[in-house]
């Protein structure tokens, strides 16, 4: 890319550029240089970039300036993006909202896990966008809420995610209700397991674009494979990868051991959220907020964060549990170095996981020299860097008592108070107790000892 390119030498409306200049961004990151020619020009375009690619304003620009004229109706957008998840979702949105708001048109996201209510009320009073994943939207065009019949332009995102997921063949029904003669740009990291199938069917005398260049954020990476000795050396290690001043998320498989984690680092005064699947819709925005605004330093995540979460300035990603297969090696791996920036990714392995891990960096690319370390070892604290004051964690809050009952044949069984809710363990919404984080209150300067033990990777 050429260091003078600009998004006014692209073809980019004016009132789009200065969107985009309000909001810092000045230069067109490769995979932008290369698709806006053909997108802004109306062509079909099937876009291969890596994780962080800025591939997100590679179709959020035509898909505005495409519609920047049209008319809006009720229940009928005109443009259309699809997503694999409700964190992506949500995050197109942010990205998409300023340029929409520089030309007047209306955005609603669409997603499961929530009422359908608000959503159904923001489709009736019009709206010009939809950003959805595709569980909810077939839903409510079955529900006869929602039409697709006046698509201009309809953006399918991380494509090899939606198959992964099972989503192909509800993608496909929801292409088949828009208009044939519409414009489709289908973003996707591979074409395997029925993308291609998708491509061939959708896409019209399409334009290929795939950017893998030097300067790929992916690249910007450093990767550090952490052997330990044994479980104990690995929950130690774990903490003190955790400890630094700069945000983290550290990966693992189970859900159970994501909560426990981030309760166990925010007792240690690490303020840590947790996010995977058996939290409700509110409790994953409130601790995504917590961690994108800095009140939370470490995101404690299940593969579920892998596509979902866009995060600028994570400078370090922890996998706990090496995944199983290396797609989503990659895809963790690539929530840190986003958007030109560097980053460092850290594989903790222990002696039994040796050889599948050696085997999984071999497919994912990644050439990394395994270092036998401890806590204390000297790459181990290059990379947590300054130790963070230690953060008093929140109280948790207080569970309100259920009312005793005096009427016959009215008491509830099973140790449950009212509303069905377990106890112990949970607060409203579905967040963990115990790991919520504070602001404010900490000792600042002082320097944190050994952590308590924890149960990271006990299995």
């Amino acid at each position: 890319m050429k260091p003078e390119s600009t998004f006014a030498d692209l073809g980019v409306r004016p009132a789009l550029v200065r969107a985009l200049t309000d909001n810092g961004i000045i230069h067109p990151f490769p995979i932008q240089v290369s698709t806006l020619p053909d997108t802004l020009a109306g062509r079909d375009v099937l876009g291969r970039g890596k994780t962080g690619s800025g591939k997100t304003l590679a179709f959020s620009i035509p898909l505005v300036s495409r519609l920047a004229d049209s008319t809006r109706r009720a229940s009928r957008p005109s443009g259309l993006v699809l997503a694999p998840t409700r964190e992506l979702a949500t995050q197109i949105t942010a990205a998409l909202q300023p340029l929409a708001d520089a030309c007047g048109l209306k955005v609603t996201t669409i997603f499961g896990g929530v009422p359908q209510n608000k959503q159904v009320k923001a489709l009736q009073a019009g709206v010009d966008i939809v950003v959805a994943c595709p569980g909810r939207l077939e839903d409510l065009m079955r529900q006869r809420l929602i039409t697709l019949d006046a698509v201009e332009i309809t953006v399918i995102d991380e494509a090899d995610h939606m198959a992964d997921l099972g989503f192909l063949p509800g993608v496909t029904r929801i292409l088949a209700a828009t208009p044939a003669g519409g414009q489709r740009l289908l973003f996707s990291a591979t074409l395997d397991n029925g993308v291609d199938k998708l491509v061939n069917r959708f896409l019209r005398d399409e334009v290929s674009h795939a950017v893998d260049s030097d300067t790929s954020p992916v690249d910007a990476m450093t990767h550090h494979v952490f052997h330990v000795a044994g479980v104990e050396a690995k929950k130690d290690l774990v903490h003190a990868l955790a400890s630094g001043t700069g945000r983290r998320i550290l990966f693992l498989r189970t859900k159970h051991h994501a909560k426990k984690l981030a309760k166990q680092l925010t007792e240690a005064g690490i303020p840590s959220v947790d996010l995977h699947g058996n939290l409700s819709q509110p409790a994953r925005d409130r601790n995504l907020a917590a961690f994108t605004a800095g009140k939370a330093r470490v995101l404690v995540a299940t593969d579920i964060a892998a596509r979902g979460v866009h995060v600028d300035d994570v400078e370090l990603v922890v996998h706990i549990d090496p995944p199983a297969e290396h797609k989503a090696y990659l895809h963790r791996s690539g929530r840190t170095a986003r958007a030109g920036r560097t980053g460092d990714v850290v594989t903790v392995v222990l002696p039994e996981q040796r050889r599948d891990t050696q085997a999984l960096l071999r497919k994912a690319g990644i050439k990394a020299t395994p270092q036998h370390v401890s806590a204390d070892s000297e790459p181990v604290q290059a990379l947590v860097g300054e130790v963070a004051p230690y953060q008093a964690p929140a109280p948790a809050p207080a569970v309100a008592q259920p009312r005793r009952s005096s009427a016959p044949g009215r008491g509830r069984t099973g140790g449950q108070p009212r509303g069905g809710q377990p106890r112990g363990g949970q607060s409203r919404g579905g967040q963990s107790t115990g790991n919520q984080p504070h602001n404010g209150g900490g000792q600042p300067g002082r320097r944190r000892s050994r952590r308590p033990r924890s149960a990271v990777g006990a299995k």
